[in-house]
């Protein structure tokens, strides 16, 4: 449910209501602050339960790529590597939880 609304409706809400400069410097936040911290505070959530949560980041990569497609520009490749860099965080966050987990256990 976090996903959705972090990776659906925050596009969606830079897209509807910023307009002009305002809107680039929203994007700017949501691509390099908001969607990394936000998947790898996911990946290290997972990282607790990985046969059950392994797929949480890499459902969040096609989320964030279906919102980016729907509110900006359908089909844009460079969506697909900032899908593909947040996939990479969320998991090796999970990947360094688990292996703290472990460790410590």
């Amino acid at each position: 449910m976090l996903s959705a609304l972090i990776l659906l409706a925050l596009p969606w809400l830079a897209s509807a209501f910023v307009k002009g400069d305002g809107a680039m410097a929203v994007c700017l936040l949501l691509f390099f602050a908001v969607n990394p911290l936000y998947f790898l505070i996911l990946g290290a959530s997972a990282g607790k339960n990985i046969p059950q949560l392994w797929s949480l980041p890499l459902l969040s990569a096609i989320l964030f790529l279906m919102g980016t497609w729907i509110f900006f520009d359908m089909g844009e490749t460079a969506f697909l590597m900032y899908a593909g860099v947040y996939l990479v965080l969320g998991v090796c966050a999970m990947a360094l939880s688990a292996f703290i987990r472990k460790r410590n256990a």
